[in-house]
């Protein structure tokens, strides 16, 4: 607890590429006044290298990377503060190994969407190391976290606003607030 008594919280916004991560977490983390750590900056530069050849990451090559992600999140509480951290957390096992890292108190937004929408949304953005030829194998590897706890799924279809609303609004149904 804080000294507002406030529960701290770290909250993964996750997805495949294309699903708005970051931008949905900056506004959440805006609405909440929590720090965002954007995920990707992260990675070891071998993955990034592996990435932007198209190539797609194995489970060897993302272990060290949600290892640096979980003690951003583990640094962060120890600090006092929550946080907000985009990943795609694409797999159970990844989720697990993230809660394990946060002490258990980790919260995942996953935003979810149509191959269709995410295709047009990769090819829109601009400066990302992320071809948008990779999203298939990201759309293979996603376990969706239905029924996991802590997790709240939200529809892309919609402004970084509206989907930032829904994310906050489902997150206070699980009791996390600002």
């Amino acid at each position: 607890m804080t000294e507002n008594n406030r529960t701290l919280h770290a909250i993964i916004v996750m997805g495949v590429s294309g699903s708005g991560k970051s931008s949905v977490g900056e506004k959440i983390a805006e609405a909440l006044h929590l720090p965002f750590v954007e995920g990707d900056a992260l990675h070891p530069a071998s993955n990034v290298e592996k990435m932007s050849k198209g190539i797609p990451l194995t489970d060897e090559d993302r272990m060290p990377w949600l290892d640096r992600i979980g003690e951003a999140m583990k640094a962060s509480l120890a600090k006092g503060e929550g946080t907000i951290v985009s990943c795609s957390a694409l797999k159970h096992i990844y989720r697990e190994r993230l809660r394990a890292a946060a002490g258990g108190n980790l919260y995942f937004v996953y935003l979810e969407g149509s191959k269709e929408l995410l295709t047009d949304r990769m090819g829109h953005r601009k400066g990302h190391f992320m071809p948008t030829s990779l999203l298939e194998s990201q759309l293979e590897t996603l376990e969706v976290p239905t029924g996991e706890p802590g997790v709240v799924t939200v529809d892309i279809d919609d402004t970084i606003e509206g989907i930032a609303a829904e994310a906050l609004k489902a997150l206070a149904a699980l009791g996390v607030t600002g």
